[in-house]
């Protein structure tokens, strides 16, 4: 088992641990009909009461991952990870899989650059920077245009996974998205954190995101170390 998520921030500690253990699963760490380690200990690795750990335990119970058998122990029950709060985060560690979270930079209303594809209504957009991690490893440092007309974000109680945030707060589900993966120089106002300076080139993911209209509502940035972190899109 890898090393426990770290503590929270928005997301409650128990959809913490069952996303962690999700990406674990999605990963290969966490097989098909392997037991997992008995309740009280993996209570003790990640630092919470037994209540807290079989409250995760039964979230993967509902989503299919894990079967819980009376007087044995909990089983991976298949090797698919489902509706999971980061299911469209792409990004994993190296050595397979990590739990995301993220330290919000800076979060502006702008009017849309010039360089950015075309999408949504509205020629203004609030834009999102952010340092990302997997577990306490930071590998990525990313940017978010959301079309005004969807909502404006705002850094008061900024959820780690936006596409939740956009449910709860704004109740706009993205429902696609499409991926484009390159190189390209870590932009100028990354954070001294970053293993990477500015200028240096790194994997760089651009992504157009579509909710319930014909056109893409959001685009975003992403430069990660691959030093640290891989793209893995999984087939099902």
């Amino acid at each position: 088992m890898a090393n426990a998520p770290h503590p929270p921030h928005a997301l409650p500690r128990y959809v913490q641990i069952s996303e962690f253990l999700t990406r674990e699963i999605a990963s290969g760490r966490l097989i098909n009909g392997a037991r997992m380690a008995p309740e009280r200990e993996m209570a003790v690795e990640f630092n919470v009461s037994v209540g807290t750990l079989r409250k995760s335990l039964g979230v993967l119970e509902k989503q299919g991952l894990v079967e819980r058998v009376q007087g044995s122990g909990n089983y991976i029950k298949r090797g698919d990870a489902v509706d999971s709060v980061y299911a469209m985060f792409r990004l994993e560690l190296r050595t397979g899989g990590g739990l995301p979270r993220a330290d919000v930079l800076d979060v502006a209303l702008l009017s849309k650059p010039a360089d950015l594809p075309i999408f949504g209504a509205s020629d203004k957009a609030s834009r999102i920077r952010r340092l990302r991690y997997l577990n306490d490893t930071i590998v990525a440092v990313e940017e978010i245009w959301l079309d005004q007309a969807m909502g404006t974000i705002t850094a008061d109680g900024l959820s780690e996974s936006l596409y939740h945030h956009y449910r709860t707060k704004l109740d706009l589900w993205i429902s696609r998205a499409e991926d484009y993966v390159s190189i390209d120089a870590v932009p100028d106002w990354t954070p001294r954190l970053f293993p990477l300076p500015p200028g240096t080139m790194t994997g760089f993911i651009e992504r157009l995101s579509w909710a319930d209209a014909p056109a893409p509502i959001e685009y975003s940035r992403t430069w990660f170390d691959t030093a640290q972190a891989q793209y893995v899109q999984r087939l099902k």
